[in-house]
Formats: structure tokens, C-alpha cells, sequence
């Protein structure tokens, strides 16, 4: 089925426990306030089956925020009943994103909680018994057909006119208790399904409002949905164990991806084949990239700790996935420049600014953000020395004694917003630590092929020998008055000699770092290169 979905954007002042404009900016309606008034609990449940991605992060993030906002709890679950494809290491990547982000988490494995254990592998005999009660109020049937059969049933179900979109007959649904304890005597394979109602329920989303999701049948060959809930292996199926433990656990409202939606009606189904109350959904925008494709989480650029190995922030991360489906107010983004800390995101998140639109993820706003917060931290002593801390090891095995702690801080200090990720440093700042190649620097020979060699050969000669503590803009005057030029030659050809014509530093910045010594050597030797050249 398809969904017609639209975009809306509300603006506003926001504080905790927000108030809605009364009309919408673009229809003019009275917009429904959706955003819960009390304490929610929300939960993350990802499966240790892959590395934690940026779609999975914001669905954390999402959730973690609705219950920072309204003083809620925010629990973890780890969702790991299909054993084969558990990934070594997966699990604890989960917590190290997790913690990466500043996202803390009231009740979760390893802190445990009342409504433990919070894996689904230690959580068995709480399924059995609750299949159990499926199966005594004949909500559920155990099926025992084997998988030739059922493959059998799928193909002859694609060739239907009109098709069809689920396929099993119902074949053991009316087995008789004579019939089904022979089997089990026998030992015969069985799953368990649900046994779906004629007309799955309509459902409430929060973002999308109401929605009413049937599966296609043929009704000349009419075949069920009727979805296994317990596998031949006796562990359960996603859906039969998250609804059992988002109950249990007492959780009011499930934020997750829009890729569920079609489940939603089933989960329902269960939560009426038990009589209890189903949480509150919402359903949010697909990831995709900027060619409108669905973002693939096996990526590796997408894994969030892959992007910290790469030099983003967590600030950055955070603030980046937060903006996937979610708008500030208009006016805050404006004023911001959509920079919000996650303390910030927890005062501010409010589930009527939900976009639905897919969300397209663009490097270049991530890159954005990440220089904006390595700004700040430049300006803050103890995530300056931190920065510093971070930055010296690969400076020292890239430049050797040369790259002192004293002299990494000082250029942070001085030349750091140059920076986009402390792992740029030693390609972008190479010329305090290393004399210029004037023949295999891209910057220089562009340089020398847009600029005269006898001007800049004239320029440099000026300075030959005259750079002193505190004369440099005093000869850089005289320079200009000499030659009767502008001062932009002057400082592009002292950049050329001194920096192989990279852009960052200032002269004078550049010249004090390097330390005069150096700085008359480094002009001298450009000027034996111009000549021989």
C-alpha cells in the first residue's frame, strides 16, 4: 500500500513542554499537538547483527530525547534471538556509540533494571509462556507444514491473477488436539503463527495520522497472512518478542523507521490477541542519500564509530542525525545556524516538528558542524589540551621530535580554524615541521606558473636577511613602498617561500612560529630555486 505523505513545518519559540502555534504557516488549519504532556519511557532495541549506523543512531537519539524531554525513561534492549546472524564485537560497538554520543540509557543490559533481563536471549521463558496463553485462547496455532510445502504455497501464490501478497493456506489451523498431539509425539517440526483477523486493525501514527494497511489477496484462492511468531527452534520471531517485551517493559511510545510501517498491523493485532493497549507509534522518514536512494547500512562510512576514527565529533554526529526529520524552530535554526547541543536537543525536541519527507544525508552539513564545535573547543583550555593530546602522537611519528607539544598547541591556537577534523592537521600545517618541495608541490608550481619569477625573485630579495623579531610588517612596508605594488604579491610570494604557497597561517604568525633562523633560510633557498629555475 501506499502512503500519500506530506511536509510540514511549524515555527516558534520553544521550551520545555512546548506550546504549538494555533495555525499552520501553510494551511492555515489548527495544527494537532501530538506531543505527549507527561513522562513517556521509550527504548532503543537494535540487534548486535552489524556495526551501529547513522540511521539507527538518530532512531536512538529520537527516542532517548522524547524521554529527556518529558522526564521519561530511555531503556536499551538488545534484540538478539537470531543467533546466526550475531556479529562478534557488535554488541559492544552498540555501547561505545552509545557512550560516544553522550546517550545514557535508565535501564539496558550490563545496568540492568526492574524490567530485566533486557536481552531477548535471556528472555525465552517469558515468550513460552505467553505463546502459551496464544495458543490456549486460539489466537495462535502451531503449523507444522514443512518448507517444501510452504515454498510450494509462495509459488503458486505469485502466480495468482490478481496476485496476491501473503501466501499460507491455513493449512493446520484446524488440526484437531488428537491430530497435534500425534505430531508432537512424532517430534514433527512446528512453528506458531498468529492467527490473523479477517481485517487487520486501523492504526494511529503520530506523524502520519491514521492508516489502514491490509495485505492484497485473491479472493478466489484466499490465503492469510498469519505470521510466525515462535521459529522451529523455538526462539521467537521479531515481532512476537517485541511486543511481548515493549508490554512488559511498559514502554508508551516506539519511534522508529518508516521501513516498519507495514508490520505496525501485525504488532497490533498481537497487542488485541492478548487484550492489552498498544503504545503510541511514530514512524519517521527513510535515510537516503543525495541521489535519493535509500541509505545502505552496510557502508562502513555510515558506522558511527568509523566517523569517529575519521575525526568527527560526537557533537557534530549528534547534531547532524538529529536534523534527519526534525526541524527547530524557524527561528532558532536561523539564529543558530541549526548548532544545538544535545542538552540543548533535550530542552528543544518536540514531536510536533517531525518532517516526513525522506531525510538526505549531506556530507557537507556534517562538515559544517564538525568545524563549528572543533571551533569551540579551540577556544576552551581543557578541550584545547585535549585536541593536543590527540594531535601530537601522529604529528611525532609523521614529523619526529620537530612536532613538540608546545608548538602542536601553539598552531592549534593560532591556525586551528583552518580545521575541519584534527586528523587534517599534518597535511594542512606539514610546512611548520618540513621545508617546502617546490617541485612536487601542487600550490607552488601553480603559483610560479600565475605569478612573474622575476617579480617574486625582486620581492624576496628584499627580505633576504631581513627578517627580525619584530620588523617583518616594517619590511613588508618598505617592500611595497620599494617596488611600488600592492601588498598581495608581497604576502603571496613570502607564502610561496615559506609555506610552499599553503594557505592557513599569517605571515607574521608564520614567520613567529617557524622562528626567524628558519624564515631567512627558507627565503634564501626559494630564491636559489627561482634562479635555477
Amino acid at each position: 500500500m501506499t502512503f500519500s505523505f506530506f511536509f510540514r513545518r511549524c515555527s516558534s519559540s520553544l521550551s520545555h513542554g512546548s506550546i504549538l502555534p494555533k495555525k499552520s504557516l501553510i494551511s492555515r488549519k489548527p495544527i494537532r499537538d501530538v506531543h505527549p504532556k507527561t513522562a513517556v519511557r521509550t527504548r532503543f532495541a537494535p540487534s548486535p547483527t552489524g556495526m551501529l549506523h547513522i540511521g539507527s543512531l538518530r532512531t536512538a537519539l529520537y527516542n532517548y530525547l522524547l524521554a529527556r524531554n518529558t522526564g521519561g525513561q530511555f531503556l536499551l534492549r538488545l534484540e538478539d534471538t537470531d543467533q546466526n546472524r550475531l556479529v562478534l564485537g557488535a554488541e559492544k560497538n552498540i555501547y561505545q556509540s552509545l557512550k560516544w554520543c553522550g546517550i545514557k540509557y535508565d535501564e539496558g543490559p550490563i545496568i540492568g533494571g526492574p524490567h530485566g533481563p533486557y536481552r531477548q536471549s535471556e528472555r525465552t521463558e517469558i515468550y513460552r509462556a505467553h505463546i502459551d496463553t496464544l495458543l490456549d485462547s486460539g489466537h495462535a496455532y502451531r503449523c507444522f507444514c514443512s518448507k517444501e510445502r510452504l515454498e510450494k504455497l509462495r509459488d503458486s501464490a505469485k502466480k495468482l491473477q490478481p496476485p496476491t501478497t501473503v501466501s499460507y493456506d491455513r493449512h493446520c489451523a484446524n488440526l484437531d488436539d488428537q491430530e497435534i498431539k500425534r505430531k508432537l509425539e512424532q517430534g514433527m517440526p512446528y512453528t506458531v503463527r498468529l492467527k490473523s483477523p479477517d481485517q487487520y486493525p486501523t492504526f494511529h501514527d503520530l506523524l502520519h495520522g491514521s492508516l489502514n494497511i491490509q495485505p492484497q489477496v485473491n479472493k478466489n484462492d484466499v490465503r492469510y497472512d498469519d505470521p510466525i511468531l515462535v521459529k522451529s527452534d523455538n526462539l521467537p520471531t521479531y515481532h512476537f518478542a517485541n511486543v511481548i517485551d515493549d508490554h512488559l517493559m511498559e514502554i508508551t511510545h516506539v519511534i522508529r523507521g518508516e521501513e516498519w510501517l507495514p508490520s505496525t498491523q501485525k504488532h497490533i493485532a498481537i497487542y488485541n490477541a492478548f487484550g492489552w493497549s498498544p503504545p503510541k507509534f511514530v514512524h519517521i522518514p527513510l535515510l537516503t542519500s543525495s541521489e535519493d536512494k535509500k541509505l545502505s547500512k552496510r557502508k562502513g562510512d555510515s558506522s558511527v564509530i568509523n566517523l569517529r576514527d575519521k575525526g568527527v565529533l560526537p557533537e557534530a554526529l549528534v547534531n547532524f542525525c538529529v536534523l534527519f526529520g526534525w526541524s527547530p524552530p524557524r527561528n532558532m535554526a536561523s539564529t543558530s545556524h541549526e548548532c544545538f547541543s544535545l542538552s540543548e536537543f533535550e530542552r528543544l525536541f518536540n514531536l510536533n516538528y517531525l518532517t516526513k519527507g525522506n531525510a538526505k544525508v549531506d556530507d557537507k552539513k556534517l562538515w559544517f558542524f564538525n568545524k563549528h564545535y572543533l571551533q569551540l573547543q579551540l577556544e576552551e583550555p581543557a578541550s584545547l589540551r585535549h585536541l593536543v593530546k590527540q594531535v601530537l602522537p601522529r604529528a611525532q611519528e609523521h614529523f619526529g621530535p620537530a612536532a613538540t607539544n608546545e608548538k602542536v598547541t601553539t598552531i592549534l591556537q593560532t591556525c586551528g580554524k583552518a580545521l575541519t577534523t584534527v586528523h587534517e592537521f599534518n597535511d594542512l600545517f606539514y610546512y611548520f615541521f618540513r621545508k617546502p618541495d617546490f617541485n612536487h608541490s601542487t600550490l607552488a608550481q601553480n603559483f610560479l606558473r600565475s605569478h612573474e619569477s622575476s617579480e617574486v625573485l625582486a620581492i624576496l630579495e628584499t627580505f633576504r636577511g631581513k627578517i627580525g623579531a619584530s620588523n617583518v610588517d616594517s619590511v613588508i612596508q618598505g617592500t611595497k613602498d620599494t617596488l611600488q605594488i600592492s601588498k598581495r604579491p608581497i604576502f603571496e610570494s613570502l607564502r610561496f617561500a615559506l609555506a610552499g604557497s599553503q594557505p592557513g597561517a599569517k605571515i607574521p604568525i608564520l614567520i613567529n612560529i617557524l622562528g626567524i633562523g628558519e624564515a631567512n633560510n627558507r627565503i634564501a633557498e626559494a630564491i636559489a630555486y627561482l634562479n635555477k629555475h
